[in-house]
């Protein structure tokens, strides 16, 4: 059992299930899309999240996510006007569609190069979240290591190339997992390891044949 699962997380209140996890899912999507503050957000909420996000700051604790605040900040309450000064205009939605978590945000965000990313993620208590939907392929990891992400044309020999190249420089893969969808389309690789992918590493993947995009996020460990 994980200490947070007893005393839960350093975070501003009320909830770290809808205001920690929630500013979680916000940071997580940020690194990710990896050009700092987003100059658009769309977001939609679902299950509890939509029902009593509001009243527990889970709007603006995401808001507040992709600023890059973590979930202990105090500027949280107050997200919403700082995302006007970092020029983030953002909106929400409520949706009454189940989804396989109650406490479940799509995001929508657009960088300032016009760089997209569709993800979505679920807040599981405790300030502990899992992505499940990245790009429109199912996924599934919690950011807690540092985790690198590879968008591949589905094709022999890819995942053998990456798990190569992270083997060369030392670098421990603790978990893999590929998803597809469908056999010859486009394929994602979800590695995580012991300690972060290099600056080197990434320019040298991101140059490799049928692979299509190369994300890193640091861990929270």
């Amino acid at each position: 059992m994980n200490l947070f699962d007893i005393l839960g997380p350093v975070m501003v209140g009320p909830s770290s299930s809808h205001t920690a996890g929630a500013a979680r899912i916000g940071l997580t999507a940020r690194r990710l899309l990896g050009e700092g503050t987003p100059r658009k957000a769309r977001i939609t909420l679902y299950g509890s999240f939509a029902a009593t996000g509001r009243g527990h700051g889970t709007d603006r604790a995401l808001i507040a996510g992709l600023l890059g605040y973590k979930p202990d900040d105090e500027r949280i309450s107050d997200s919403f006007r700082w995302a006007e000064g970092h020029g983030l205009d953002f909106t929400f939605e409520y949706s009454k569609l189940s989804a396989e978590h109650p406490n479940t945000a799509r995001l929508e965000l657009v960088g300032k190069s016009g760089k997209k990313l569709n993800m979505t993620a679920c807040s599981l208590g405790g300030g502990r979240i899992m992505v499940v939907e990245l790009g429109g392929l199912r996924v599934k990891f919690s950011g807690d290591l540092p985790t690198l992400i590879v968008q591949n044309s589905d094709r022999p020999g890819m995942v053998g190339k990456v798990a190569g190249m992270l083997a060369e420089e030392k670098v421990n893969i603790a978990a893999l997992q590929v998803y597809r969808d469908y056999p010859g389309g486009k394929a994602v690789m979800i590695v995580e390891t012991d300690k972060p992918v290099s600056r080197a590493v990434l320019d040298h993947l991101k140059q490799e044949e049928g692979i299509i995009a190369v994300t890193a996020i640091e861990g929270e460990r």
